[in-house]
């Protein structure tokens, strides 16, 4: 699997809903007078979409939280004319989470953890609609008689030019028009994943705060690493906030470069750069980056408050995106007739652009914030400019209302506006007064190619539309309840229209890279402070008598962390918000039964009587983030919700004995696989049948909902390859499932015990890529000793049996290896897990429970033959109230 030209900049629009300023901390801090006018001045920025997730980061957050936050960014289909595409846009799922801790009544921790999972076609280039390239660039037939279009891009062919340059077409009648049109050239991939991860560590003064923090930003192609100091000195009784700010962050770029287009897009100026491992060529390029910034915030009266901005980034090293080229019409002089009449013939290559390795980027902006008493609302008015030395220039205008409805209800519409005017070295194409290559004959009179001389392009060039001059207008909704006191929920969306047409001036000129995107988000926050204040008015036990009963009543805390619907809430209204995370890990030998499969068994036998096997797999991860919400409706029922966001990586070997490759032929090797995404949601209910000091035992009925997609696709790159991704890396299982269980837990004095019995049965014959998953059971037995009154181990035993899998797939799929066929799914497999649970029973940090389990196989007693399993860890945290 290669890289496409997915965009960095387009992967962080999906970002761009937490970006937005917020208030600082102070202005709640004011005088009681005018604290209830003022806080609906700040509150205003609490409510725009996305905003909950970035207050964990936020200077102002002045209690310990954590935030929830899902997000999908989705573009439409680019205008391609008559040519035909059937590539899916880019789509990008993102989820964050982040918290905030004060570990003193001045110092606070703050952290964050995001993950991107992004995949669809991007434009690679763009090149005359007149030519041969842009009439013809997108039909594929494959040897299965399958027709795609998209399936490989294509920007070479010839166009006929004017003496002036200008592209000619026939029309039916058989004359040569003018047609200055332009079209994409797209290129896509398999999905791919970001994950980025951050702290930072603030201390407050009585007027003045100081923040220190850093991460790192990691996937298959880029890696960053960032730090940053900033903070405020607050003057004039805290009317007046000086804030500032630094950073500094370094990046590395090893892109390897796509097969498909390493025959047509030339490389020649990147020939130090590109390194070459296991028959890949890899791009790479570093980069650094220093910001600073400036700004003052000015609280003109109780319903008024103003911020302005200064900020300047100093960038330098490899700038460009080794993913775009730049189309280029060659027109060998010694071809062109004298006759001025007479038209001109080019010959369409591509070339990696070109960008300077210097940017200085200043930004200036201003934002009003106004509260308007009679209607209990307040008013956002923002302005930004922007310039730098590649002749970007930028103006963003955003306009946001905050109305408060009643009942824990706020409503917040937006208007945005964006407008910039193209680089000065971007061009949609180019004509070169050269021939691309040209055979002369040597000295010895032998005939040699000669190929393109590249100092006779421009310096800088580029064709990316990102770099154009267009304008952006968007209009959105945010929604927020208060669920209640410390907890609020929140949905935001928000439409954009990316128009040539818009920009400031005029029209701009990329108008063939038009199109509509939307970002959606939900998101999540609970503020334990004030869920522990509340909880202090209304019950006057201490958190720590709280703590006991729990642990004296079944041992519900005490679940190991790798069971599921372990325990349940006690009393009516009881609310659980929790964080779940799963990690598995395969590698080493392949299984064949309980025994190691030699590889000459797995070509000869793993993939059926028809075919020999290329590849297996050599290592394959998953991770899984789940968030668990409970609610106790009554003292003997729970209900309970749990959406899922995961993400799977496969890397494949080849097998020894294995057919041989067939010239021409792409192959998979060296490159991993990776999907992620939403996956099933889980709707549980638990009942509670026996409630007996020390002892427990409740039963489950849920189901999972088939939200996780099942026709996830590998990028077609060669006649053979591509098709849906395999079995084990779909999101989900594509139909509705039972999910029964039964859990018994038990404690006395230091003891605790328990065990499970778990089970999925699949409700529907196949999922609409035509197969069904086996059926699970599972069972599970657990004994434990309190190592203190917070903390305690556990020893698990774990009996699992996956069934096979029914049907197979009814889409094109490659068949390189054992993980592409029904047979070899599923199996029986022992594990013992050791595990640590902790539940915090005072303080600041009191109510909060983190449990860990360590999974490690035993035996496999695998069907057909399958990877070695090499063990699993589980993580939680959940917070109950």
């Amino acid at each position: 699997m290669s890289k496409s030209s997915l965009d960095k900049p387009t992967r962080h629009a999906a970002d761009h809903s937490r970006q937005l300023d917020t208030q600082p901390r102070h202005v709640q801090e004011d005088q009681a007078s005018n604290k209830s006018i003022l806080q609906a001045l700040t509150s205003a920025a609490l409510v725009l979409p996305g905003l909950l997730a970035a207050q964990a980061h936020a200077a102002d957050a002045s209690s310990g939280s954590v935030n929830f936050q899902y997000s999908r960014y989705q573009e439409s289909k680019r205008d391609l004319y008559s040519v035909r595409s059937d590539l899916k846009p880019i789509m990008v799922d993102t989820l964050h989470g982040s918290g905030t801790f004060f570990l003193t009544d001045r110092m606070k921790l703050s952290f964050g953890y995001t993950q991107d999972t992004w995949s669809g076609a991007t434009p690679l280039s763009s090149v005359p609609f007149a030519s041969t390239a842009g009439n013809s660039a997108f039909t594929r037939v494959l040897p299965t008689g399958e027709v795609v279009s998209g399936a490989s891009p294509l920007a070479t062919g010839t166009v006929t030019l004017d003496r002036n340059l200008n592209p000619l077409r026939f029309d039916t009648a058989g004359k040569q028009l003018v047609d200055p049109r332009t079209v994409l050239v797209l290129s896509s991939a398999s999905p791919e994943t970001r994950s980025q991860g951050d702290f930072r560590l603030g201390y407050e003064w009585d007027e003045a705060t100081l923040n220190l923090g850093g991460g790192l930003s990691v996937e298959n192609d880029y890696e960053s690493a960032y730090g940053n100091a900033n903070g405020r000195f607050d003057f004039n009784q805290k009317q007046t906030s000086l804030k500032w700010g630094a950073g500094y962050t370094s990046s590395r770029t090893s892109a390897i470069l796509d097969h498909d287009t390493l025959g047509y897009v030339t490389t020649l100026a990147y020939a130090d750069q590109i390194k070459s491992r296991d028959s890949l060529r890899i791009l790479q390029g570093d980069r650094r980056d220093w910001t600073s910034s400036l700004g003052l915030t000015q609280i003109l009266s109780k319903n008024t408050l103003v911020d302005f901005n200064l900020g300047y980034t100093h960038s330098r090293g490899f700038m460009e995106n080794p993913y775009k080229a730049v189309t280029v019409i060659f027109v060998d002089p010694q071809t062109v007739s004298p006759d001025p009449g007479d038209s001109i013939r080019g010959n369409l290559r591509a070339v990696l652009e070109q960008r300077p390795d210097v940017r200085n980027q200043l930004a200036i902006g201003g934002k009003l914030v106004q509260y308007i008493n009679p209607l209990d609302a307040a008013l956002h008015v923002a302005y930004k400019f922007s310039l730098d030395d590649w002749g970007v220039n930028s103006s963003t205008f955003e306009s946001d209302w905050v109305q408060p409805l009643g009942n824990g209800w706020t409503i917040t519409p937006r208007i945005r506006y964006y407008s910039q005017s193209s680089a000065d070295f971007y061009h949609p194409y180019i004509v070169s007064d050269q021939a691309f290559t040209r055979i002369v004959v040597d000295e010895q009179g032998e005939p040699q190619v000669v190929t393109y001389d590249p100092k006779k392009l421009p310096k800088h060039i580029t064709s990316d539309h990102r770099l154009a001059g267009y304008g952006a207008l968007s209009g959105g909704v945010a929604v927020n309840k208060k669920l209640t006191s410390g907890i609020a929920l929140e949905a935001g969306f928000e439409y954009y229209t990316r128009a040539s047409a818009l920009k400031l001036g005029g029209s701009g000129n990329s108008g063939f890279a038009d199109f509509d995107y939307y970002v959606a988000n939900a998101a999540l926050r609970i503020d334990m402070d004030t869920i522990n204040f509340s909880q202090r008015n209304s019950q006057p036990r201490s958190s720590k008598h709280q703590h006991h009963d729990h642990l004296d009543h079944g041992g519900g805390h005490h679940i190991p962390a790798g069971v599921m619907f372990g325990h349940m809430l006690d009393k009516p209204g009881d609310v659980m918000v929790g964080y779940r995370f799963m990690y598995s890990w395969q590698a080493g030998d392949m299984l064949h039964g309980a025994r190691k499969a030699s590889d000459i068994d797995i070509v000869n036998l793993a993939c059926g009587d028809s075919q020999l096997c290329k590849f297996s797999p050599a290592d394959m991860t998953m991770r899984m983030h789940m968030l668990d919400i409970m609610y106790a409706p009554t003292r003997w029922l729970n209900l309970m919700l749990m959406p899922q966001f995961m993400d799977m990586e496969m890397n494949l070997r080849e097998l020894e004995g294995r057919p041989p490759p067939v010239p021409g032929d792409h192959e998979h090797k060296g490159v991993p696989h990776s999907t992620g995404g939403v996956g099933d949601t889980i709707l549980m209910s638990l009942i509670k049948l026996i409630d007996l000091p020390g002892q427990r035992l409740h039963m489950g009925l849920g189901f999972s909902a088939p939200t996780g997609e099942t026709d996830l696709k590998l990028r077609r790159m060669a006649k053979n390859e591509g098709g849906l991704f395999h079995f084990d890396m779909q999101l989900g299982s594509g139909t509705w499932d039972f999910l029964p269980n039964l859990t018994y837990a038990g404690t006395t004095h230091r003891w605790h015990w328990g065990a499970q019995l778990y089970g999925t049965k699949r409700m529907e014959s196949k999922n609409e890529s035509g197969y069904r998953l086996g059926d699970i059971f599972q069972a599970s037995t657990w004994g434990g000793i309190h190592l203190t009154d917070w903390l305690s181990a556990s020893v698990r035993g774990v009996y699992t049996h996956r069934g096979k899998i029914h049907g197979d797939f009814n889409t094109y799929n490659a068949r390189v290896g054992p993980m592409d066929f029904p047979v070899n799914q599923g199996g029986q497999y022992w594990d013992i897990g050791f595990g640590l649970s902790a539940a915090v029973p005072t303080g600041k940090f009191a109510g909060n429970h983190f449990a860990f389990e360590w999974l490690q196989p035993i035996r496999d007693d695998v069907n057909g033959f399958q990877l070695e399993r090499k063990g699993a860890l589980s993580a939680t945290w959940h917070y109950s109230f």
